[in-house]
């Protein structure tokens, strides 16, 4: 397992949260800005395929992705592993254990990523003292499930080429809004990744990414997928997109 390092200052005040700048997100009024930024007490550092949390756990922190890519999943006793959902700058990670007790499934670190720390029993605080904020939590949890959804969705419904494709599209256009790919259109993935959510075996995942390949939509490299047509990938899953509007985050 990759090692995790912990900031206990913070390293990003939260005036200067660079996740501000970007149209995907709502803004902060004064009032809710002050009270997340004493929210806030620190910054988590962990290096790619590290542990962020673990299922049957109990943290004493939830975390908002500040960089990076990562994934939840859940382990069968075998060792066989679904993945659940990616997160990304913005989502909210361990939301679940601190409404449910324990967390009922693991995240794991895709590249190096960078968490804000937030204490989970000053949770209540927030949503007896500042109601939008209460929403906001909310909404991103109905956006899980609106996405989950979606993946259920996939994988019952479509066909292997077309769970792949909506995979892939949906990866894109995620990491698109909040600017994560600095240039480059790679989604830092392995087949593994792939087989693992879309609940093919590793030769199937491999021979539906090569007829991707062959219709221009992707290339595959080493470093993982670089995405030529997202576009051309959701028009073949049957994909609608993302909804484009701006969403919280804290």
């Amino acid at each position: 397992m990759a090692k995790a390092t912990t900031a206990h200052k913070q390293k990003t005040p939260c005036q200067e949260c660079p996740l501000r700048d970007l149209p995907h997100f709502r803004e902060f009024n004064r009032e809710e800005l002050n009270f997340v930024s004493n929210f806030k007490k620190g910054e988590l550092t962990v290096d790619a395929g590290a542990t962020i949390l673990l299922e049957g756990a109990y943290s004493a922190h939830l975390f908002t992705v500040l960089s990076g890519w990562g994934f939840r999943y859940k382990l069968m006793e075998d060792g066989r592993r679904q993945i659940l959902n990616y997160v990304m700058p913005g989502d909210v990670v361990g939301l679940q254990g601190s409404v449910m007790g324990e967390m009922q499934h693991s995240t794991e670190a895709l590249s190096p990523v960078t968490l804000c720390v937030f204490e989970r029993e000053e949770l209540m605080t927030l949503y007896n003292r500042h109601a939008s904020l209460a929403f906001d939590l909310t909404w991103i949890a109905a956006q899980e499930e609106r996405i989950l959804d979606e993946h259920l969705l996939s994988i019952g419904r479509r066909s292997a080429l077309e769970r792949a494709a909506y995979l892939l599209a949906y990866l894109y256009q995620r990491a698109r809004t909040v600017h994560l790919f600095n240039g480059s259109k790679v989604i830092p993935i392995t087949q593994q990744h792939i087989a693992d959510t879309l609940g093919l075996s590793i030769v199937h995942t491999n021979k539906t990414l090569k007829k991707l390949a062959e219709r221009g939509l992707i290339r595959w490299q080493e470093r993982g997928c670089d995405v030529l047509d997202d576009e051309g990938l959701a028009t073949l899953a049957e994909w609608e997109g993302l909804d484009e509007g701006k969403r919280p985050f804290i």
